[in-house]
């Protein structure tokens, strides 16, 4: 039997519309009735903590973009893309993009590096980024501009050709088997982590001389830093207990401070995580994929191949390691922390709500406000835990009409210190300055989550918002991936 058709959200004309749909579904969402304009809006609010100053409550997600050049540097698409984060108005730029520590940890054959070649091309987007900012808002004040920091793990696909070249800590019985991995393949020793770990400390001093106010460490979306999180059934020193699962974290972080002393750290963090999701078979054809459904997980209980999953049902989550987590932060003087949800390759619809899915995905197996949801009250949950850590959130792009009103909701309400915009950014990074300005809202540049931006680079196109964004919407690539798209 095929699920009920999930209602537009384009289709709601007013708040009202909205609010009665949340009644509907049963979802507790924040929502103003009206957005404030100016300095009563909460959006516009500077946050001052431990010599921290951010100048207002937006923040921009690492907004990666397929679009370096082979040997790590930015391209022209790629400053394109900061200049616009510049353009947004936000006062905190987390990260801006997944730079890789090296060469093999490349998520992609064109993913930026962080390295001596490319150091003036780092330069360039992080001047690139202020210069714009200080055009549209008159000034820096209060912007906080980071660099993240990443190796890709099993997910590694560093060279131009179209096989993946994954770097895992352990075996895992869903993922190896998706991947084709067999018993045989091999697991990163630990003196291959530490040569990775000093990896991050170059990138950090590089950062830190180029002028970033922090960099990200990053462990979310199935990443290395996120699969340690989630070893235990590693042996040695960076698996199985918790303490040895962050030993990576620990380690980074003193290295980073000896080279780097004075650069802030944060960490965006997937909080929790459920098994991987695939396609219902049953209801799949070759002209639509159906909705999502999880792996069976037979035989697999207890279940230990996650981080905030509970062992024993694996389709919810268990906040006991994230709140242990984030409580490690506070400990490591870690201020900032980025918190988001799951992996966008093996289950798109909690970490990236969507309701068109990407070429590999599937359709989304329940309303994706059902996600939306989860995800700002795990945030709220963990906000409440730790009110001294400075809290970003995440999932919003998918309320578009809405997105300013929930927005101001979350922030009043003390939800979350900063609401962080990912993909709504491609199509229209200006959408909460122009609400905390009080002026019109531009409907025709909401995105309306067709996950183009993720079907292009899954198929070796570069990112970006072919529907909306004139420049992708003219592209060859735009036309690529037109032909894609008719054959799924």
């Amino acid at each position: 039997m095929s699920q009920p058709p999930i209602l537009r959200l384009g289709t709601l004309r007013n708040v009202e519309q909205f609010q009665r749909h949340l009644q509907a579904l049963e979802l507790e969402i924040p929502c103003d009735q009206e957005v404030i304009a100016g300095s009563a809006s909460p959006l516009t609010q500077a946050l001052v903590q431990d010599g921290i100053v951010i100048g207002n409550r937006v923040a921009i997600h690492p907004m990666e973009g397929w679009d370096g050049t082979p040997d790590g540097n930015p391209s022209d698409l790629t400053l394109r893309r900061w200049q616009r984060f510049g353009a947004s108005g936000a006062k905190l730029i987390w990260g801006g993009e997944a730079v890789a520590v090296m060469h093999e940890g490349r998520a992609n054959p064109n993913q930026l590096i962080a390295a001596e070649h490319t150091r003036e091309g780092l330069a360039h987007l992080r001047s690139t980024l202020i210069e714009e900012h200080v055009r549209v808002m008159g000034s820096d004040h209060g912007l906080l501009v980071g660099l993240q920091l990443t190796h890709s793990g099993r997910f590694c696909k560093p060279n131009a050709h179209d096989r993946p070249e994954p770097r895992i800590l352990y075996r895992h019985p869903i993922l190896d088997r998706r991947m084709r991995l067999g018993p045989d393949y091999p697991v990163l020793t630990d003196g291959e982590i530490r040569r990775i770990i000093e990896q991050y400390h170059h990138a950090a001093r590089m950062a830190w001389e180029l002028g970033f106010d922090f960099v990200d460490i990053k462990h979310c979306h199935g990443y290395l830093g996120h699969e340690f999180l989630s070893a235990h059934t590693r042996e040695g020193n960076y698996g199985g207990s918790f303490e040895n699962r962050t030993r990576f974290l620990r380690e980074i972080v003193e290295g980073v401070r000896a080279v780097a002393p004075g650069l802030k750290i944060g960490v965006r963090l997937s909080a929790f995580d459920v098994v991987a999701y695939r396609p219902d078979p049953a209801l799949s054809t070759p002209a639509k994929l159906g909705p999502g459904i999880p792996e069976s997980y037979d035989g697999l209980l207890p279940y230990r191949w996650g981080f905030g999953i509970d062992e024993q049902k694996p389709t919810s989550a268990d906040m006991d390691e994230p709140v242990k987590f984030l409580a490690l932060l506070e400990q490591l003087a870690i201020p900032l922390v980025n918190l988001t949800a799951g992996s966008p390759y093996y289950n798109p619809h909690l970490q990236r709500p969507a309701i068109f899915p990407p070429s590999d995905g599937y359709q989304p197996p329940h309303d994706p406000l059902v996600e939306v949801a989860r995800q700002l009250h795990a945030v709220r949950d963990l906000k409440k835990k730790f009110p001294k850590l400075i809290v970003v959130g995440s999932g919003y792009s998918y309320l578009q009409d809405f997105l300013p009103h929930v927005a101001q909701a979350v922030v009043r309400e003390g939800w979350t210190d900063l609401v962080g915009l990912g993909r709504m950014v491609l199509s229209y990074p200006e959408l909460l300055r122009d609400a905390m300005m009080g002026q019109p809202i531009q409907d025709k540049l909401i995105c309306r989550t067709f996950s183009d931006c993720t079907t292009a680079p899954r198929n070796g196109l570069v990112s970006g918002c072919y529907p909306l964004d004139r420049v992708y919407k003219t592209s060859t690539s735009a036309a690529q991936l037109k032909i894609i798209k008719s054959k799924r």
